[in-house]
């Protein structure tokens, strides 16, 4: 009988405890994805750069920890990363770090589209949405190879945001985001906000989403997606942690 060594058995136990992501750049134009992991959650985190320049129609693949806690996987759009500012260095979803978004506060500027994850949650359930609570700034779907269900907003929402929320804008005046009530500071006071759902808000009772203005235009045109902080009953899907799904998180889906 043939045994292996003890750094072969290491290497075939990480393989078979790692899922593949796929970040797929659907667009006809250059994006910069981005990966930031809450450390104040989970230590695990994917074996891929933390941001990356992704050309028009390419596919990234990578291996992901079983236990990917609190993650978020987001595109820039109109990036020159000699700026410094996160403000500035890109139209939307620029980060701390600059290319690399910062590990600890790379989180990302809204507006900005996610596709949110945790691996082996509660109930030995891998969950994971997209979510436009930080705004809008591309269509993006998740996908999975094990027909579990599909989170999605495959929805251009730049175009007919509304007025309040409408922007950034790239250099031909087209909008490129559309900001979140809450983003936008419509009641003028984030820290205690219906919009929010900070504060005296920050429960579901306290903060339904008939309280949240504009939470139509955005669950109408995106019914998979989380329109805001407690749309957990429409958006947060589950997939059966002991399938070991791989997913593909594809910005501009076809529609």
């Amino acid at each position: 009988m043939k045994f292996l060594s003890a750094a072969t058995a290491l290497t075939l136990v990480g393989a078979a405890t790692a899922r593949t992501f796929t970040v797929y750049n659907g667009c006809p134009f250059t994006i910069w994805p981005a990966i930031f992991t809450d450390l104040n959650v989970g230590s695990a985190t994917p074996n891929q750069a933390t941001g990356w320049e992704a050309g028009a129609y390419t596919a990234v693949s990578f291996s992901v920890p079983d236990n990917w806690k609190a993650g978020r996987i987001w595109a820039r759009r109109n990036c020159n990363f000699a700026d410094p500012n996160p403000a500035t260095q890109c139209l939307d979803g620029g980060c701390n770090g600059g290319l690399l978004c910062d590990p600890h506060t790379g989180t990302g500027v809204p507006p900005a589209s996610l596709a949110e994850f945790t691996l082996q949650g509660d109930g030995f359930q891998d969950f994971y949405d997209v979510s436009l609570v930080d705004g809008y700034n591309l269509p993006v779907r998740i996908d999975n190879n094990k027909g579990c269900p599909v989170a999605s907003c495959p929805v251009d929402l730049g175009p007919n945001c509304p007025a309040p929320l409408k922007g950034p804008y790239d250099s031909s005046g087209f909008p490129v985001g559309c900001k979140s009530a809450c983003e936008a500071n419509l009641d003028g006071n984030q820290a205690n906000s219906p919009n929010c759902c900070s504060g005296s808000h920050n429960t579901p009772a306290t903060c339904p989403s008939s309280g949240v203005q504009y939470y139509s235009y955005f669950k109408s045109n995106c019914p998979a997606a989380y329109a805001y902080a407690y749309d957990d009953s429409t958006a947060l899907f589950r997939c059966n942690s002991n399938l070991a799904a791989d997913f593909t998180v594809t910005f501009c889906p076809p529609p």
